[in-house]
């Protein structure tokens, strides 16, 4: 692979990557937001092959498509398994009882769009003495993924919905894993494997945990749970 081609590649799949992670704060339907994360996933996928082919470390490659069989393929269908239950609840409770839907996240859209450049910024600007330290395409591209963890850590503080929030976690552990392998070009395998089985272990139990939420008090709204706890 040239080198011209390996920079625009590179530079193709963070565009994605953080491309995602502002359209999970455009849309509002859970679906939507879940099929955006599945894309961000094979955009973190496509990151850590394009290095490890760069760099002729097979075994990154196999962690690139490893990491996207997780975070494309097996936690969106966690997620989607818990949205469908949600819409069978919408179903048993009416429209009342609508979950499967981000209705009044506590910052509305356009504000959200703006904070993601603002923090979009802000990450360039930190980055910026670390990439002239070594600027090399992938160090390049590291404001990238420090500007998904602070979208992250935004959409985790601001969205309503429990299964929304799960999605803002997730977003801000797939930024940290961007982070880590643009800036040191891949993390060891064993490192990975475990924190991967980690945030698996993480979605199921905030899996059940919504499950359980929707069938004690019929609605996985924050604000709601915390009036009927006051």
């Amino acid at each position: 692979m040239s080198s011209d081609l390996y920079t625009q590649l590179l530079d193709l799949a963070c565009g994605a990557f953080l491309l995602a992670a502002v359209i999970v704060l455009w849309r509002r339907e859970l679906a939507s937001i879940v099929r955006v994360f599945a894309l961000q996933g094979f955009a973190l996928a496509a990151i850590a092959v394009l290095l490890g082919a760069h760099e002729e470390r097979w075994d990154l490659v196999a962690v690139g498509l490893g990491i996207g069989a997780l975070r494309a393929g097996v936690l969106p269908y966690l997620m989607r398994r818990a949205l469908a239950a949600l819409s069978r609840d919408r179903q048993r409770y009416g429209d009342e009882g609508a979950e499967t839907r981000e209705t009044q996240p506590l910052v509305n859209v356009a504000a959200s769009l703006l904070t993601a450049a603002l923090l979009t910024l802000l990450a360039y600007a930190v980055a910026r003495p670390l990439t002239e330290l070594n600027p090399t395409p992938a160090t390049r591209a590291l404001p990238v993924g420090l500007a998904v963890v602070l979208i992250g850590f935004f959409v985790l503080v601001t969205r309503r919905r429990a299964l929304a929030q799960v999605v803002g976690f997730l977003l801000l552990d797939n930024g940290i894993t961007a982070t880590a392998f643009l800036a040191t070009s891949g993390v060891p395998l064993i490192v990975e494997l475990g924190v991967s089985f980690d945030v698996v272990l993480a979605v199921l139990v905030l899996q059940i945990l919504t499950t359980r939420m929707r069938e004690a008090f019929g609605t996985t709204d924050i604000d709601d749970l915390r009036e009927l706890h006051d």
